[in-house]
């Protein structure tokens, strides 16, 4: 597994020096919450072209830290690279819930990082009252394809570990 230190560093290394230097402080003093918010806005300030690898990265790391929504829309609008990727974001604000599957009955299962070989992670959330999905989900899933079978399936925790099954041939 990759330490989430050198996936921070990393993403830091986009951004200008001094922006990168706020972002690692956030870090540092344990804001990763503010960190990635600076990361993103950053990131499309200074149009700074990213490959969808890591557009898809900083959604999961976005996403244990629990921002994620709050950064989806301006991750999305950051220019990509244009090189081709092993992975690529394909939740957008109009996305619907899969189709039931078996192994996740009772979740609305949403799709979130397609792999080029057609596998894709998604994330299986409650529906809340007033029909909202839940904030967290319940599980993270690496499908075989859109229509399942479901390959690996991970606790609410494991975003990062699902993203490397995801990868993993």
């Amino acid at each position: 597994m990759i330490a989430e230190a050198d996936v921070w560093n990393r993403f830091v290394s986009l951004l200008p020096d001094s922006e990168g230097h706020e972002v690692q402080v956030c870090w540092d003093i344990g804001e990763q919450e503010a960190g990635l918010d600076l990361l993103v806005s950053g990131l499309l300030e200074h149009r700074v072209a990213i490959n969808e690898t890591v557009r898809a990265e900083i959604s999961v790391i976005a996403e244990s830290w629990g921002v994620r929504r709050d950064v989806a829309s301006r991750l999305l609008a950051c220019p990509g690279d244009g090189n081709p990727s092993a992975v690529e974001l394909v939740e957008r604000p109009t996305t619907t819930p899969l189709p039931a599957l078996p192994e996740l009955a009772g979740f609305l299962v949403v799709p979130w990082i397609r792999h080029a070989s057609g596998r894709l992670l998604t994330r299986a959330h409650t529906e809340e009252p007033w029909g909202d999905l839940s904030l967290i989900p319940e599980h993270y899933a690496v499908l075989a394809s859109a229509q399942g079978p479901t390959l690996h399936l991970f606790e609410s925790f494991s975003a990062r570990e699902a993203l490397e099954a995801l990868t993993q041939a």
